[in-house]
């Protein structure tokens, strides 16, 4: 059926390219350098430098709706339409990347988070082996713990035994040692996808010591100056519109100087900056492997994250699959789950998360957070990397187009040279995007919608009509106003009402649960 359905053709290279796709989790727009953040990602600047920043690139609210359009082109409730959460797994009609590039002769592989079928059920139908990988080493879970990932994997099969009574296991390497595995066994005569899924910066708050030394004291300054150092930055990079106000603090968040616990509001951000930095690395480690094998110009490298900074605060969590009972460090030294104030996060013996204080920053210019529709839940920065199929005058530049994480699959594919037919009973909803990395224009979305969690929305050329936990709509003209400050729903009535009526036409038409059960 794939084979019919999806053929090779040719690619807009000399030889069809590597490609490799790695997705972050939990991460805001100005987190990295070269976004305007003060975080050290030296790894993913270069690839910035060498490549292509997009500023108008959307994904969805959260971990899972996002991941299941990256892997499907469509959206979530299509892909994944059962009821209440991802354990139900892809729509059986659901035909996933790996899988039509498998079928066009790619190698695929994948390390890391899946987060797209039942986690009970580790060998199941959904399981990433089971659609389109050839082999998949990672956890399933939505979350992990960053030193006993309790669902860790290879191909079904527990690997439990990586971590159990180890004190030098940390999941961010060990992805990447994975994947680089993959990567020397893989056979040579064929190209490969590689999909690299790191849980980074999802909490809770574990990193290494080291990591977390280096950025001790960096964070005393508080959100509020680093909201600002941040977002002056970016305007200077251009990565946002320098017309554009930087949203106020967030109601939940007090002043700095007001904040409890002042060292260890600062140390919430050291963990993550520390994550940050940690994956950063591994990423240089994947890119310093291209380059030994001197495969770099015919590879594409594609980094993008999965929804904005995440603003939960913990209380006291309830122990379960994401976590052990005990730490590794062989004195079963119980964890203290919850943001414990006065709790220092960083080791196993931890649970957190880092909070609305800086997850605010961390979406900084932007409003609101993961599990929201405003810009801050679902705008994230995507740089793409391929010397051989990218114009030279596109290096190290900057694309405004806007593209949805719907457009990545078509635009993999495009790229790889691969044809495939809307035949298919679930069309894509996406449409490539490849042409941007030539400076030829694409054909704008008609409308690009949104529908999870706490947040609804549709996006009509400028036109963004908005809502919060089932809130009143909030219309906004987002190339004069991006950080959603102005809400035009009284002044203009008519825009509100067409929107709204494509907002629910859309959401009738992607419900498939009936069908799905």
């Amino acid at each position: 059926m794939l084979v019919a359905i999806f053929s090779a053709g040719a690619a807009l290279g000399a030889s069809r390219p590597n490609i490799i796709l790695i997705i972050s989790d939990d991460m805001g727009y100005s987190d990295l350098g070269c976004y305007g953040g003060e975080i050290e990602t030296p790894a993913l600047d270069a690839i910035a430098a060498s490549g292509l920043r997009f500023t108008n690139y959307y994904v969805n609210n959260m971990c899972w709706p996002t991941r299941a359009s990256l892997m499907t082109s469509l959206y979530p409730k299509t892909a994944l339409p059962y009821k209440g959460s991802a354990s139900g797994g892809l729509h059986p009609s659901a035909i996933t990347l790996p899988q039509a590039l498998a079928a066009t002769g790619y190698c695929t592989f994948m390390s890391g988070k899946w987060h797209l079928s039942d986690p009970e059920k580790p060998d199941g139908p959904n399981a990433p082996h089971h659609r389109g990988f050839d082999q998949f080493y990672g956890t399933i879970h939505g979350a992990s713990d960053f030193f006993a990932p309790a669902d860790l994997q290879l191909n079904g099969k527990s690997m439990r035994h990586q971590w159990d009574g180890k004190e030098d296991y940390y999941y961010t390497d060990a992805i990447t040692d994975q994947a680089l595995g993959f990567l020397e066994q893989r056979d040579q005569e064929k190209p490969f996808f590689l999909y690299v899924a790191y849980t980074s910066a999802h909490w809770p708050l574990h990193a290494k010591p080291e990591d977390i030394d280096h950025y001790q004291g960096r964070y005393e300054l508080g959100w509020d100056a680093l909201r600002r150092q941040r977002h002056a930055r970016m305007k200077e990079l251009g990565v946002v519109d320098p017309r554009w106000e930087l949203s106020p603090r967030h109601p939940q968040v007090p002043a700095w100087e007001d904040a409890e616990e002042n060292l260890w509001q600062q140390r919430r951000m050291e963990v993550y900056a520390a994550q940050v930095t940690c994956m950063d690395r591994n990423i240089g480690r994947i890119t310093d492997y291209l380059l030994d094998a001197g495969i770099t110009d015919n590879t594409m490298v594609v980094y993008q994250h999965d929804n904005g900074g995440c603003h939960v605060e913990y209380g006291k969590m309830r122990k379960g699959s994401w976590s052990r009972d005990f730490t590794t460090d062989g004195k079963k030294t119980p964890i203290k789950p919850g943001n414990v104030l006065g709790l220092m996060p960083g080791s196993q013996a931890t649970f957190q998360s880092y909070g609305y204080g800086w997850a605010n920053a961390s979406n900084t210019p932007f409003r609101l957070f993961k599990q929201y529709d405003h810009e801050g839940g679902t705008h994230s920065p995507l740089i793409i990397s391929w010397p051989a199929g990218m114009a030279k005058k596109r290096k190290g530049k900057l694309a405004g187009e806007v593209c949805h994480v719907i457009d990545m699959m078509p635009t993999l594919l495009d790229i790889a040279g691969v044809n495939f037919s809307e035949q298919q009973s679930l069309p894509f909803e996406g449409r490539s995007f490849a042409p941007v990395l030539q400076g030829k224009r694409i054909s704008e979305h008609a409308e690009i919608f949104w529908g999870h969690a706490h947040g609804k929305a549709v996006l009509q050329g400028d036109w963004k009509l908005v809502s919060a936990d089932r809130a009143p709509w909030e219309l906004y003209h987002l190339s004069e106003d991006g950080t959603e400050l102005h809400d035009l729903a009284s002044e203009m009535p008519k825009k509100l009402n067409e929107l709204s009526k494509l907002h629910t036409a859309w959401a009738k038409r992607t419900n498939l649960n009936l069908e799905a059960k």
